[in-house]
């Protein structure tokens, strides 16, 4: 069974890239040159190559994360870069005050926003379910709920620019495998709300873009310690993931999937034979490396 996914996922995963991505699409650095950027989440892995990618392009940059220390060596490193301008706002998003302060943030200094990437995650263990409820309520409130509050603050300001909404999910977010149980849920719901407030927007005219970026393994240091010693598969360079998380934004995508072969062929497997890929999952896991 392991043989024969290694076979049919790259063959169906070729045809559905060049079926997604195929068509001409005018990305242009230039498009970024300037703009208002939030990025949260920025100070390791995916957001910090976001913040780099964005400060050659020439943008002006606001990134928060949990760590200080870290978050001042990235805005150091944006600035040489050429960012427009970078600044920083240290802080955990359990916190019920820190979006209000990240928007009331941007827009004393810049008096508008242009784009609102939404990228950070709490801590979550790669494991059994333990029954613990009350992580599962913190994770919601970081992954799930803060994402709400900072779309709906920033929305005034991102409907007078036209801006958009960049929403970094999962693949767990579409397909619940073993051992994120707490994690995909928060993704689900980020799917969920985010798909919905689109819709409500497209009847309202208001022309605010939403894109919602559904992310396989990529090799950040988080991910990789996390699960490379339970999941065989090679991780995708974040670099390459952070750049087509932004080309996705600039270009208004309704979805970025990246790996795309992997994520894309995975999801249409998920769609017709659920049942077969849930057992391709649990088989090619090392399980006896998870602990309980």
């Amino acid at each position: 069974m392991g043989l024969l996914l290694k076979i049919f996922i790259p063959l169906l995963g070729a045809a559905l890239a060049f079926y997604f991505y195929s068509a001409p699409e005018n990305f242009s650095e230039e498009m970024l040159r300037g703009k208002r950027v939030i990025v949260t989440g920025a100070s390791s892995g995916i957001g910090e190559q976001m913040a780099y990618h964005l400060a050659r392009m020439e943008a002006h940059l606001l990134l928060t994360a949990r760590t200080e220390a870290k978050l001042q060596k990235v805005v150091e490193r944006c600035l040489e870069l050429g960012a427009a301008s970078a600044r920083y706002i240290s802080g955990s998003m359990d916190s019920p005050t820190l979006p209000e302060e990240v928007l009331r943030e941007a827009e004393n200094t810049w008096g508008g926003l242009d784009m609102l990437i939404l990228n950070h995650i709490g801590q979550s263990s790669f494991t059994y379910f333990s029954g613990d409820v009350g992580h599962v309520r913190k994770l919601m409130e970081i992954n799930f709920v803060s994402y709400v509050a900072l779309a709906t603050a920033a929305l005034p300001m991102l409907k007078e620019s036209e801006g958009s909404i960049v929403v970094v999910s999962s693949i767990a977010g579409r397909i619940g495998g073993p051992f994120t149980a707490p994690y995909s849920a928060t993704k689900f719901a980020l799917d969920g709300f985010f798909s919905s407030l689109r819709q409500e927007l497209i009847i309202d005219k208001v022309n605010v873009s939403i894109t919602l970026c559904i992310l396989g393994y990529i090799n950040t240091e988080s991910a990789v310690r996390a699960v490379s010693h339970i999941i065989p598969d090679t991780p995708a360079p974040k670099e390459e993931c952070a750049l087509e998380i932004i080309r996705g934004g600039a270009l208004r995508r309704r979805e970025v999937r990246y790996p795309p072969r992997v994520v894309s062929s995975t999801l249409l497997i998920r769609s017709l034979a659920p049942e077969f890929l849930d057992s391709i999952i649990r088989s090619s896991y090392h399980v006896e490396n998870v602990r309980r």
